[in-house]
């Protein structure tokens, strides 16, 4: 979560910056509010305790001189009584203070574009040129169903909408990908890591799914377990409140997961094909840095990601999201959009972010900084997502005649 100390310290220039990633002024009132509770409160206990100070040594003093002490005994007994109810306001208004500070997104960097949704994202640059096609190209989902790849239909029977099931080449090349993003990512210096796909209540709260997403998770009947919506929830959990030795630092790490989301808020978006499904496969990125790397990981990340994709001779944009389309634990995101013919538009395929110190602060993930503890920084970025990656084979390495090229980095591991 946000530092409360610094939200304490510079209210004006906090609020005002997540007033850029559009929390409501309803909102940062409250937590307003809320901080000048606490404020008061921490004063009235302090100022309690620092008469029990005053006052124990004036009872010291009082016996050394053979005084009678019943009168001060009196006052210093009822004021233990209102230190420790000055104590407990003190700590429900910490509680009630950090509770709302849970539900606030993390602070944009200052270098991040304003803006107010997806259509002000800054593009950084096009890598490949896409191919120009001497027939007009098909959407994957009409050429995955023509190859027997992928059968919608079979999906639904099995569970619901927006599941599917992968037959033959469609399966291999699903698995295919999966190992060549592994080894591709191995070689770039991300150790293989392999995690659950369930995951408890506090890891979802340490990476900020919970408590603002619940609704889009699928949790497991009278438990508080949930399936994973990608696998930076448990790779980055792994250190949840643990402190780490700076020589382990950084800890650069990639996994492969099926991964779940209930799609909640995108009712009626991409409801064809392999875009935005229920449960889908995905490899991840994730980074847990000193400060002061964290920006050279991120480049990294963003490379690596960038790379692979050139790799599979896709081409591709960086665009620099605004504050406005960051999402919820995001202080900085840079978006890679993979080109669809058959869509002719860009579509997201990867998204590297680096969190700063948002996530540690929730799962109290410290290192040993000197004398004292701090807080790590954490970065997470798909490289990439399975689906959207065959998707974009599909449709960029098709032929006029439907049959579909496979990719040359791809072949070995097909057979």
């Amino acid at each position: 979560m946000i530092d409360l100390k610094l939200l304490q310290k510079d209210f004006q220039g906090v609020s005002a910056k997540l007033s850029r990633k559009g929390v409501s002024a309803e909102l940062i009132d409250d937590l307003k509010r809320k901080n000048e509770e606490l404020k008061v409160a921490k004063v009235e206990y302090e100022t309690l305790q620092g008469a029990q100070n005053t006052m124990s040594k004036e009872f010291g003093i009082y016996k050394k001189e053979g005084r009678d002490v019943n009168e001060l005994k009196s006052k210093v007994d009822a004021n233990k009584i209102n230190i420790a109810v000055a104590l407990d306001v003190q700590r429900e208004k910490e509680n009630a203070l950090e509770s709302l500070a849970m539900s606030i997104p993390n602070i944009p960097d200052d270098d991040v574009p304003s803006g107010a949704d997806e259509n002000e994202n800054i593009e950084i640059r096009k890598v490949l040129t896409p191919r120009e096609f001497s027939f007009t190209p098909k959407e994957h989902w009409e050429l995955a169903e023509k190859n027997g790849w992928i059968d919608f239909e079979r999906g639904v029977k099995l569970a619901t909408s927006r599941f599917s099931v992968a037959f033959g080449m469609g399966a291999k090349l699903e698995r295919a990908l999966i190992n060549f993003m592994l080894n591709f990512n191995s070689k770039r210096g991300f150790e293989e890591v392999s995690v659950p796909a369930i995951v408890n209540r506090a890891a979802l709260e340490g990476t900020g799914q919970l408590p603002k997403f619940e609704d889009d998770l699928y949790k497991i009947h009278e438990q508080e377990l949930f399936l994973i919506p990608t696998a930076e929830v448990p790779v980055t959990n792994l250190f949840q409140d643990e402190i780490l030795s700076p020589n382990e630092l950084p800890k650069k790490m990639t996994a492969y997961t099926p991964c779940f989301r209930k799609e909640a808020g995108a009712a009626g978006r991409d409801t064809r094909g392999m875009i935005r499904q229920h449960q889908f496969h995905k490899v991840e990125l994730v980074a847990i840095t000193k400060p002061e790397d964290s920006d050279r990981v991120f480049d990294e990340m963003v490379q690596t990601a960038s790379d692979l994709l050139s790799a599979l001779e896709l081409p591709h944009r960086l665009m620099t999201l605004c504050s406005g389309d960051l999402g919820f634990g995001a202080a900085k995101t840079v978006d890679l959009e993979v080109w669809l013919p058959g869509q002719n538009s860009y579509r997201e395929i990867s998204s590297v972010s680096n969190t700063r110190d948002f996530q540690a602060r929730r799962a109290k993930i410290r290192f040993k900084d000197g004398d004292k503890n701090s807080f790590v920084h954490t970065l997470n970025g798909s490289s990439l997502a399975v689906g959207r990656t065959m998707v974009a084979i599909m449709e960029n390495f098709q032929n006029e005649d439907g049959t579909i090229t496979i990719p040359k980095v791809l072949e070995p591991y097909i057979n």
